[in-house]
This record gives C-alpha cells, sequence and structure tokens, in this order.
C-alpha cells in the first residue's frame, strides 16, 4: 500500500470519525471502516447490499489487537498463527460475546487477518481494526481500480485511495479446530497439509 504521511493522517481521521473509504489490502480493493464502530459496520452492509447473516473479515496491525474482541491464544494456536502471519490468510476465530454480535450476526465466530504490507499494517496499528469487505455490491467482481469503485459507491463512501490496478485473489480463509487447520475456501495462499 503506498500512502504518504499526510494521506494517511487524513485516512486515520476519518476512519477513527465512523466514516468509511476505499483503500487496497493485501489482496484486492477494499470498503473499510473501524470494527469497534456498529454504525460504520451497518453502513458498510448497506453500502455492499450485504446479507446481514454474513459476517466481515476484520484487518488488525498486530497480534495484540485480538484481545480486543476477547481472544486469547492458546500455546497451540500461536505455533500455527507464527506459520500463516502476517500474510493473505484469514482466520476464524470463536467469539462469542453478544457486544460483538453486530460484527459474528449470531455465529459467535469472527475471521480475521494480520497483513505482511507494513504500510497497510501502519495504518490499522493508527486506525484500529477494520471490517474490510472487497469492495464492490455483494454479487458483482471486486473493484479492480478506484474508477471502478467510484461505479459502484460514487460520493457514498467518505474517501478513496487509489493504488492503481489491483487485480489479485482474495485471502484463502482457514478455521483451526483442536489444532488442525481447515480450509473453508480457497484463495492467495496454498495452506501446506502439515501445518
Amino acid at each position: 500500500m503506498r500512502i504518504s504521511k499526510k494521506q494517511k493522517e487524513k485516512i486515520v481521521s476519518i476512519l477513527k470519525s465512523g466514516g468509511v473509504g476505499v483503500i487496497a489490502t493485501d489482496t484486492i480493493y477494499g470498503l473499510v471502516g473501524s470494527a469497534l464502530n456498529p454504525k460504520t459496520v451497518e453502513r458498510i452492509y448497506r453500502l455492499r447490499q450485504r446479507d446481514k447473516n454474513k459476517p466481515f473479515i476484520i484487518l488488525i496491525g498486530s497480534l495484540k489487537d485480538l484481545t480486543m474482541f476477547g481472544i486469547k491464544l492458546s500455546f497451540g494456536w500461536k505455533r500455527i498463527l507464527k506459520k500463516l502471519w502476517p500474510g493473505k490468510v484469514s482466520i476464524i476465530f470463536p467469539c462469542a460475546q453478544n457486544k460483538f454480535r453486530y460484527l459474528h450476526r449470531g455465529g459467535k465466530t469472527l475471521s480475521f487477518r494480520l497483513p505482511a504490507d507494513r504500510g497497510l499494517r501502519n495504518l490499522l496499528i493508527a486506525a484500529g481494526p477494520l471490517v474490510a469487505p472487497s469492495a464492490n455490491p455483494q454479487g458483482l467482481r471486486p473493484a479492480a481500480s478506484i474508477k471502478e469503485a467510484k461505479k459502484y459507491f460514487g460520493g457514498k463512501v467518505d474517501f478513496y485511495n487509489n493504488s492503481g490496478c489491483l487485480v489479485g485473489r482474495p485471502s484463502t480463509l482457514i478455521e483451526i479446530k483442536n489444532n488442525k487447520v481447515s480450509v473453508l475456501r480457497p484463495g492467495a495462499v496454498k495452506i501446506p497439509k502439515n501445518i
């Protein structure tokens, strides 16, 4: 993610005040907003016309951010995470707390990703965890450029940050149970069998 100090400060300010925008994630363009702001999350559901029962993936700037969601890591989890993060792998964690129902939508699990892109991680450390679905209304092709994202969302979002043309695969989505990894959605990273 290419971003100047001035751009970063402006974007962080908008996100911290509940705004939403389109940025390059570590995979494709994402429609992002604070994961800790229920109103922002609902706004993104409306913008994407997304199934209200499908939770968003949350981008975090460091492992410590998981504690904000009441997630404690066992030794087994930490061992697996060291092999997969940072990277283009989204991981499902149990999160039964009712106060995060606006995120887990009653499913009592949340998906997180710790990106390898340093610029994006620095933005996440400054802005806090962000929900980051792909930049498109549900059922349409993810925007590969800001021009395409603007066709989808126009003036309904608060900012666009241009990082050129991005054509990639979405993150690989996995679940860990009994220290065993299951791939739920193949994506940008191939998961080794003996992880």
